[in-house]
């Protein structure tokens, strides 16, 4: 069984626990701008939490495709006061969604328990910071950067270069004296991936047990359910509970969502079949 562990506080994975996304942007691809003040954005953490979200996923800029970079001030500014909204109200694992040291530094510091890197370290000075903040930390794979990473997406293997990069990114996190014990991984479905692409990491995703560490899944309303579906992201409820329940049934760990509520009664239900097995 995992579990993670900062101080005194434990998270176990013995089942699936669901992340809820809270993005305090102006231009997430599902919700942006819907939870861009701050009290909105409390009164959705705390509608989350009420709903039975494990942690909360708070991130102050939109890595959707084609997006643009926000300058360390404004992700300051938008993060930090939520996490220690959220650490003050609430007995509730925290994620800050960021790739920026600084962020990582100042959002552990308010509150903050799982740094969650779309960028998996790769930004200067983030694993430095990570090793020096010895938390759990979140590596996802993504091919290209936000701005062009839908471009035209190709692999030889989708699973083989997946695999290559995160093996790459654990020997970089270990020599830079980060514990083993406090890794998750994450495929990055919808991170320069064509729909074929992400299907197939969803269909092969218990390949990805091997490396004996927590899998953390994000398909939440993105484009490989609208694509495959024909939906906006405010019809892609269905399609999202189905790609996690495969996800979960394959060895995910943490799945990270917008409609937590609806993602809790399927694991609920999923987990009720469990002891039959």
């Amino acid at each position: 069984m995992f579990e993670l562990i900062v101080g005194t506080k434990r998270l176990a994975l013995s089942s699936p626990i669901v992340m809820g996304i809270l993005n305090v942007t102006p231009d997430s691809f599902s919700d942006g701008g819907q939870y861009s003040t701050f009290d909105l954005a409390c009164q959705h953490a705390d509608a989350m939490v009420a709903q039975g979200a494990g942690m909360i996923d708070i991130g102050g800029e939109s890595t959707r495709p084609g997006a643009a970079e926000v300058s360390l001030a404004e992700e300051l500014a938008r993060v930090i006061p939520l996490v220690k909204y959220v650490a003050t109200h609430h007995d509730v694992w925290i994620s800050i969604d960021t790739s920026k040291a600084e962020v990582m530094r100042q959002a552990i510091a308010a509150g903050a328990h799982l740094i969650n890197d779309v960028r998996a370290l790769m930004e200067p000075g983030a694993l430095d910071a990570a090793a020096e903040l010895q938390v759990p930390i979140c590596l996802m794979h993504m091919q290209g950067q936000p701005k062009n990473m839908q471009s035209s997406p190709t692999y030889y293997d989708v699973i083989e270069e997946v695999t290559g990069f995160l093996t790459a990114r654990i020997e970089a996190c270990l020599q830079a004296g980060i514990p083993r014990e406090l890794l998750v991984i994450d495929p990055g479905f919808g991170f320069g991936k064509s729909v074929e692409h992400n299907y197939e990491l969803l269909a092969k995703l218990n390949h990805f047990t091997q490396f004996d560490l927590p899998v953390l899944i994000g398909l939440s309303r993105k484009s490989m359910i609208g694509d495959l579906l024909a939906k906006p992201t405010s019809e892609r409820l269905a399609g999202s509970l189905a790609g996690a329940m495969i996800a979960a049934k394959k060895g995910a760990h943490i799945i990270r969502v917008h409609d937590v509520a609806e993602t809790v009664d399927m694991l609920k239900v999923l987990q009720a079949t469990q002891v039959y097995f």
